[in-house]
């Protein structure tokens, strides 16, 4: 009974804490860029896919309508590119943490058109389906409740990692908070300063004008 419960939290946990991704639809124009980017941690794994919205779904697309993709990583290698296409997927597991862009552009045509693209991009934290548990024997029903645990408590601390991650980033982002609110602070003192400097330099001005045409 206890295993049970303890199972059930487990599966609480790790429905809570599910993956996280984009899923959009928007438009582009002949020659322009969009990009979408995702904070993702090391070791988690992300797939994706994008396509133009065909307007005609009883005739192919036209030769204008093709698009130029383009995934990087935090240090601007390329993950995934794809030139000139109308669909394609992409996937790969990060192997640092930072922000990941992709980029898609639609082909310089002339005359104008306008494209309408699908977007999906799924990732999640350190996926315990990175480690092949089909291939551990499952020799009874013992052997399956603890091939469950094994596969729960990897996933529980896959979401140890990343709540420690979390934490760093939010720790990372309240001293950020504080230095941008010590310079503002400064600038003010500063603004201040050269607001009442040039106040006074203005009434020394004015007073030897006014004295040398003797109207004070």
């Amino acid at each position: 009974m206890d295993l049970l419960r303890w199972s059930s939290f487990f599966l609480l946990i790790l429905t809570l804490l599910s993956p996280t991704g984009l899923s959009m639809r928007f438009e582009l124009h002949s020659g322009q860029m969009k990009c979408m980017s995702e904070d993702i941690h090391v070791n988690s794994i992300s797939v994706g896919k994008y396509f133009i919205v065909n307007p005609n779904e009883d005739h192919p697309l036209p030769d204008s309508h093709k698009i130029i993709a383009k995934m990087t990583s935090p240090k601007w290698n390329t993950l995934h590119e794809a030139d000139k296409v109308e669909a394609g997927e992409f996937s790969f597991t990060a192997s640092e943490t930072g922000s990941y862009f992709t980029c898609i552009s639609a082909v310089d045509h002339k005359p104008e058109t306008t494209l309408t693209i699908d977007f999906v991009w799924m990732s999640g934290v350190h996926s315990p389906a990175s480690k092949d548990w089909s291939k551990v024997p499952k020799r009874s029903q013992v052997k399956m409740m603890e091939l469950s645990v094994k596969r729960l408590f990897d996933t529980v601390e896959s979401i140890h990692d990343e709540m420690y991650y979390l934490r760093d980033r939010e720790a990372e982002m309240q001293e950020l908070n504080r230095s941008t609110n010590s310079k503002m602070a400064w600038f003010s003192f500063l603004s201040l300063g050269v607001c009442l400097s040039v106040a006074g330099l203005q009434f020394w001005h004015l007073k030897s004008f006014f004295e040398k045409k003797k109207l004070i």
